[in-house]
């Protein structure tokens, strides 16, 4: 059994003109990506392998989740490949991961996140917003077998608007 937790970057500030991988997290976004950190506790494995897009919104947002789930920063896989907006893509570098592992987060971008869950999960989701979590499992115990899974659990803020206090 293989489950990944895709988690696209929280929302990034277009207040500097700076080049796109270079954007940083806005307010609201690091609120965001606090308030389903937290959540996300309840649902995360023991053991699990953390990969983050080399984008500094992916890498700003890794490391607020990293808070919650204690992952020692210096176990997160910073991978050039990942800054990617393309499905395709994101699953030639999902299908690298050593099998060793049943549990890949994965910090990244959209579309290829909405495009990837919809093509591989089990429930249509127009768009997974910024901070937002789908947990996919799929039966396979290779990651280079895989198929259409299901989807598990998805966290979006909106879900917790109602507790939000910025």
């Amino acid at each position: 059994m293989k489950k990944i937790f895709l988690i696209r970057h929280a929302k990034s500030s277009w207040d500097v003109p700076v080049q796109d991988i270079n954007r940083s997290l806005s307010k609201r976004g690091v609120n965001d990506a606090h308030l389903i950190a937290s959540k996300l506790i309840d649902f995360v494995p023991n053991s699990y392998v953390v990969w983050c897009s080399k984008a500094k919104r992916a890498i700003e947002t890794a490391y607020v989740f990293s808070e919650y789930l204690s992952v020692p920063l210096e176990t997160i896989y910073f991978k050039d490949e990942l800054y990617t907006f393309d499905d395709d893509n994101l699953l030639k570098v999902i299908k690298k991961c050593k099998n060793e592992h049943d549990n890949l987060i994965l910090f990244g971008h959209n579309e290829a996140i909405t495009n990837f869950v919809n093509k591989f999960g089990d429930l249509f989701i127009e768009n997974v917003p910024t901070s937002g979590v789908v947990v996919l499992q799929f039966d396979t115990d290779n990651w280079e077998n895989l198929y259409k899974g299901k989807t598990i659990t998805t966290l979006f803020p909106s879900h917790f608007k109602n507790e939000q206090h910025s």
